[in-house]
This record gives structure tokens, sequence and C-alpha cells, in this order.
């Protein structure tokens, strides 16, 4: 894989992809409707899909693409591919909070190496470069790259009062369980990605997820996180997340700065 030019590709594809999320977006109305599985999607999330996937399969034809809103795409066997969740958070999207994502990944035997993490309303740019350094690109977005700066985790969380990130639309009382055995200064929560976005850039030290995702609802930002020194493992023994699981369905996992002191089950 050529890292430096699909860095490029993939961060004129979300772009461009939340260029026609926040014109639905701004709209009056728009319809939702359930997908089988009674999640929800909208014009915006198939319109992103159609113009993300359109691109990554002529810029790259020779690699296997997975996005969540092609069905047909969530039965392959890969360990090295491309993975798209066009609109994450679409719940969020519906209830106009904004914390909704655009989320392309390349997944390298079994390790998101690359990814961005595109939150258009909010204005939050934030990917894997070339090299695999983490960024956050300061907008306005233009058609090359404008000012960057390298984030990175916390690199010294004070396990007495860690800031934590959970989900807005998934807690349960099992993660708030979970959460209560650490030593915890404040909370804040945040759809989509954009959780494991605020543990890579230090504004949190500890994500834990403790309900069903996808591999395209985590594969981006994971690189992102990873990229700022951070790691995503699995919840029941804490050893790193892989993808190309089958169905692509992850199990609960914990995103978190290194300096973390994990707490067992």
């Amino acid at each position: 894989m050529e890292f430096d030019r699909l860095s490029a590709e993939m961060r004129r594809l979300a772009l461009a992809a939340g260029e026609k999320i926040m014109e639905i977006y701004g709209a009056e109305d728009f319809e939702v409707r359930a997908k089988s599985d009674d999640s929800p999607v909208t014009a915006a999330d198939e319109a992103a899909d159609q113009l993300i996937s359109a691109g990554l399969r002529a810029a790259f034809p020779d690699f296997v693409l997975v996005t969540e809103e092609q069905a047909e795409t969530h039965g392959q066997v890969a360990r090295t591919f491309l993975i798209v969740d066009p609109l994450d958070g679409t719940k969020e999207f519906v209830q106009r909070r904004g914390d909704f994502t655009v989320n392309i990944a390349y997944v390298e035997d079994g390790v998101p190496v690359r990814g961005i993490v595109y939150a258009p309303a909010k204005g939050r740019l934030f990917y894997t470069t070339g090299d695999g350094r983490s960024v956050e690109e300061t907008g306005p977005f233009g058609d090359q790259p404008g000012e960057t700066n390298p984030i990175g985790v916390n690199p010294m969380p004070d396990n007495r009062g860690l800031m934590v990130v959970a989900s807005k639309s998934h807690r349960d009382a099992a993660t708030d369980d979970y959460i209560n055995s650490y030593g915890v200064r404040d909370m804040t929560s945040a759809g989509s990605s954009l959780k494991f976005c605020l543990v890579a850039t230090g504004e949190a030290d500890l994500y834990p997820r403790l309900g069903r995702t996808m591999e395209w609802d985590t594969a981006a930002g994971d690189a992102v996180l990873r990229g700022a020194g951070g790691e995503v493992v699995r919840f029941d023994d804490h050893t790193p997340m892989t993808y190309g699981k089958p169905g692509f369905e992850n199990p609960f996992f914990i995103a978190f700065a290194p300096g973390v002191l994990l707490v067992k089950e």
C-alpha cells in the first residue's frame, strides 16, 4: 500500500462525504428508515457511502472493501482490507446533536494501521499521515491539507483521577459499574468514533465499551488512537483487539492511554 497516497485519498473522500452529509443535515426535514437490525439509516448515510466506496474502488481496486451500508460486503473473509462507516452516529445525526463522523480505515494483517475520522458538524478532522503518525488538522479544510497538529495520548494519566469518555446513546449499568471501579476525576460523553479521538488527543484517558459494535464503527478511530500512542484491547482478557473477525463484529473493548492501570472485570 502507498500510504501517502492512501492518506490523501481518504482525506479527500472523507471531506467530500462530509459535505454531502451536511447538505442533508441542514435540510428542514429528511427521511429516517429502519434497517433489518432496526438501526436507523438516512439519505446521508447512503450518499456518503456511494461517494466513498466508488472513490476507494477506483483508487484501490485490488483491495477488499467492507462498508456498513453494503450488506453484501459483510460476508467477506479478509485480514487486509479497507473498511468504511460513511456516517457513524446516525442517531446523533437524526437528533441533530452533531456528534457524528465519517470513518475510513485500512486494516493490514488484522491491525488498523491508517484511518481518518471527520466530524463535519464539529469541524474536527483526525487522521494518520503517510508515516503512521496521528494529527488533527485545523480548518477550514481545502483540497490540500492545511495546518496540522500532532496529537498524542496523555503520557502520565493520574489513576486516582482519570478523565473517562463514554457513549451518549449506549450507556448502561454494566458500563457505569466498570467505570466506577476506577478513580474518576470527571466524565464526558460523545457519540460515534469521536470517543477514540478524545483519548488520542489526551482530552480523555479511558473509553470502555461494553456493548455491541462492528469493525466499521471502530477501525478508523482505533487507527487514529494507535497512531497517537494509545491502545485498544478486548475487555475480557486485555489482549489487543484484532480485525477481520467473522461477520466483522467486535467483542467488548477498552480504549486507553497506556499509562492507565486497567482493572479486571
